[in-house]
């Protein structure tokens, strides 16, 4: 019984959060793949006289549309199906190119320190110094709305915080006697950074990434809430939650929908983040 106990507390530490975070997270997916085939309609099909139908749940909903329309008769399922693809492009794209970028300068700031080390860390602290979303609608006007300059924006933002960590966490594993005992046996620096340390910082990364990934469904909705992400004729979550503000009180479900899905992204990619460290980190494991 204690087995048991011990086994089953195991599970729902880490790998309850893996399997409840993959499960959205892979429910987000599929249906930013498969869209085309999900959708019962076209997401910029319109119908002015079905504006602003009720979802499912209400006693006069039209079958045709589970979730209900908008003020222009579009429907709201396939909208939000058509606005995950926009969110999960941003969200992994984004999130690598910010993960690469910062992991390398980190990784080579924490363990060459000297001048490399002072300058990238006084450029972190001076480019952590300005709010986050402030910054990134002023490079997205400065740019030019559009996917691509939204993932620029992200990544020249949100580099930082894997620098940062990374460097942190570099510094602690310099100091570990497995460091001393590579450069006994005669192991060069760059084997050693790239062979020794970094598959220590990787369970680290890993939460990091997906926490990066639900932030930049965040700021993509941010974008797309001003008018400054993709253009207007696409779907997105954050375009949903500009429509829907309008008629909040007329049609609540249209604003409240698109608001539901980005909280249930992040929290699905959080959990998930946390429940893979555990499982990697075996420091965590004990």
């Amino acid at each position: 019984m204690n087995e048991f106990a011990r086994r089953f507390g195991s599970f729902s530490s880490g790998h309850l959060r893996v399997w409840l975070g993959g499960s959205i997270v892979l429910l987000l997916i599929t249906a930013a793949v498969f869209a085309p085939w999900i959708a019962p309609h076209d997401p910029l099909e319109q119908d002015l006289i079905s504006g602003l139908l009720p979802p499912f749940w209400s006693s006069d909903y039209d079958s045709t549309y589970l979730l209900g329309t908008d003020s222009l008769g579009r429907d709201l399922l396939s909208r939000l199906i058509y606005g995950a693809r926009i969110a999960l492009i941003v969200a992994i794209v984004a999130a690598t190119l910010a993960a690469v970028l910062g992991t390398v300068l980190g990784l080579l700031a924490g363990y060459f320190g000297g001048l490399f080390d002072t300058t990238i860390s006084r450029m972190v602290d001076i480019w952590m110094s300005f709010p986050p979303v402030l910054l990134s609608i002023v490079l997205v006007a400065v740019i030019g709305t559009g996917l691509h300059s939204v993932i620029i924006a992200i990544v020249v933002i949100d580099w930082t915080r894997f620098c940062r960590v990374v460097r942190a966490e570099v510094l602690v594993q310099r100091e570990q006697d497995y460091i001393t005992s590579a450069v006994t046996i005669g192991l060069g620096r760059w084997t050693i950074l790239w062979r020794e340390i970094l598959p220590n910082v990787v369970p680290l990364l890993i939460t990091l990434l997906t926490l990066e990934m639900g932030i930049a469904i965040i700021v993509e909705a941010i974008l797309s809430f001003v008018g400054l992400s993709v253009s207007s004729d696409q779907a997105t979550w954050g375009g949903l939650i500009q429509e829907g503000r309008q008629y909040v009180h007329q049609a609540w479900w249209v604003m409240t929908l698109p608001v539901l899905c980005i909280i249930a992204s992040v929290l699905a990619f959080n959990a998930l983040g946390d429940g893979l460290r555990s499982m990697l980190d075996p420091v965590m494991r004990r």
